[in-house]
This record gives C-alpha cells, sequence and structure tokens, in this order.
C-alpha cells in the first residue's frame, strides 16, 4: 500500500530532491516545481497534426509540444518513476479530453496500450496511470466519463530508427481488440502521452472502428515531429500556440494553478 497523500506532501516540503521536470530546487507538489506547473498549465490544448498524417488519423489534441517543462515531466515520470506525476498529468489530459469532446455527457478514455515489456520496466502501464487520473478529474467537474482497456498490442521492435511507412505496418500488426467497448460509454477518445506520426493513434482507431467503435478524436499530452536531415522540424500544430497568461516564475503555487492539476480536490464551479 502506498503512504498517504500527506505524508508525500510532507516529505516533498521538508526533504526535497528537486523539480523531476527541471531538477531545481523549491517548493515540490507532486515532485514538480511552481515554474514546471505553471509552465504546462499555461498552454491550451490545440489542435495537432503530423506531417504527413497517417491514414486514418483521427483529429487530435495535444496540451503543447515535446518541450521544456512539459517534456521534462514526461521523461521524469515515464523513465525515472516519478509516478506521482500522474495526477497533474491527467489533469492535463483531462482538459485535452474537453476539447475533443467538449459536449456535456459520457465520455469514455481508452488509452494507447502498452506493451508487455515497457510495463514490466515501468512498473505498470503509465499511460493507465494518468487515464485513470484523468478521468476522476473529469468526474470531479460532472462529466461522467469511463475508462475502458479493450486494446492490446503485441511487443514490438523499437521504432525510433522505422521509417513512416515502416512504423504504420509494424503499429498496424501489433495493435489487436481484446474486448469489446461498453455500450453507452459515450464518444470515444483515445488519449496517449506523445504523438509523434500518427501510426499507433491510427492503428488504435481503425482496430476500434472495425470492432463497430468509431473513434471521435484522441487527446495527447505533448506533440512533436520528425526532422528531416538537415532541416527545421515541421509545426506539429495547426492553429498558433494561445496561452493562458499564467508567469512561468512564480515562487509560490496560486490556488488557481493548484485547482488546474489536483484532482483530489475538487472544487465547486
Amino acid at each position: 500500500m502506498g503512504l498517504p497523500e500527506w505524508m508525500h506532501d510532507a516529505w516533498e516540503l521538508l526533504l526535497p530532491d528537486g523539480c523531476a521536470g527541471c531538477g531545481g530546487p523549491g517548493r515540490l507538489r507532486y515532485q514538480a516545481c511552481p515554474a514546471c506547473v505553471a509552465a504546462c498549465a499555461a498552454a491550451v490544448p490545440r489542435a495537432a497534426r503530423p506531417a504527413p498524417a497517417p491514414p486514418g488519423l483521427p483529429p487530435v489534441v495535444a496540451v503543447d509540444r515535446y518541450a521544456g517543462a512539459l517534456r521534462g515531466l514526461l521523461l521524469a515520470y515515464k523513465e525515472r518513476g516519478a509516478h506521482r506525476l500522474a495526477v497533474p498529468l491527467g489533469a492535463l489530459l483531462a482538459d485535452a479530453v474537453r476539447h475533443v469532446a467538449p459536449e456535456p455527457g459520457p465520455v469514455c478514455l481508452v488509452p494507447v496500450p502498452s506493451t508487455a515489456r515497457a510495463a514490466r520496466a515501468r512498473y505498470g502501464d503509465h499511460l493507465v496511470r494518468v487515464a485513470r487520473h484523468a478521468v476522476r478529474r473529469l468526474r470531479a467537474a460532472g462529466r461522467p466519463a469511463v475508462l475502458a482497456r479493450p486494446l492490446r498490442t503485441a511487443d514490438r521492435p523499437d521504432s525510433a530508427g522505422l521509417g513512416l511507412a515502416e512504423r504504420r505496418a509494424v503499429a498496424a500488426a501489433a495493435i489487436r481488440l481484446r474486448r469489446p467497448l461498453p455500450a453507452g460509454a459515450g464518444p470515444v477518445v483515445l488519449v496517449d502521452d506523445v504523438v509523434t506520426t500518427g501510426a499507433t493513434l491510427a492503428a488504435c482507431a481503425a482496430a476500434l472502428a472495425a470492432a463497430g467503435s468509431p473513434v471521435r478524436g484522441a487527446a495527447v499530452l505533448a506533440a512533436t515531429a520528425r526532422r528531416a536531415a538537415g532541416a527545421l522540424p515541421p509545426d506539429p500544430f495547426i492553429i498558433p500556440p494561445p496561452r493562458r497568461g499564467i508567469r512561468a516564475d512564480q515562487e509560490r503555487f496560486p490556488a488557481k494553478l493548484m485547482r488546474t492539476w489536483d484532482d483530489d480536490r475538487p472544487t465547486a464551479g
């Protein structure tokens, strides 16, 4: 059994290890410093599209680009065991889900499945942890959200060195349906941490559509882009980046930011 939340908070206050994202000192909350919190919370989710986009890729909404504070927190969460970051990352993901399916009513979150090898290395499916907190955040705001795991994926080779066509073929061969989605769950929203080529999202959408569950869109935490040799990477976003205007150099955690990140303390309204 894990430690109670208040013990984690006391530990971070009395014996801070440094921010999981930037390594800087200061007061921490969920292993993140106020500057990283502010930088991520200032982002406004918006439409993103890899270029070229694979056939069948649903509309994608990303919290921000894969850079800066968000990249640091994602790497710490996935690769360095900073599992408490699942709470704030879940709050950010919930914001992206609202942009994909803004209408009131139920919504069904389907995480892109991790391979068994990746789940073992990360002590569990990292994306499912984030998606659970996103569901809690949506429910706290009055949205009847559910988490479903109808997909599975076979172990597959690292796609880092593969071309676009090879990535699509590997993803299509690996993604399989293991159970149908529950009836009446609402619009289906795929959720993932980072979108690069969109091959995995397209394969997941195809598997669900073939089973009679079309996907409304995909909500992801970050969008990146492949860099061609000798060229600048294309901007993965369709529209310019609006900001919420929150300063990134805040010394304290303002109440508004903590309501944005903390789905364990919902507020009225």
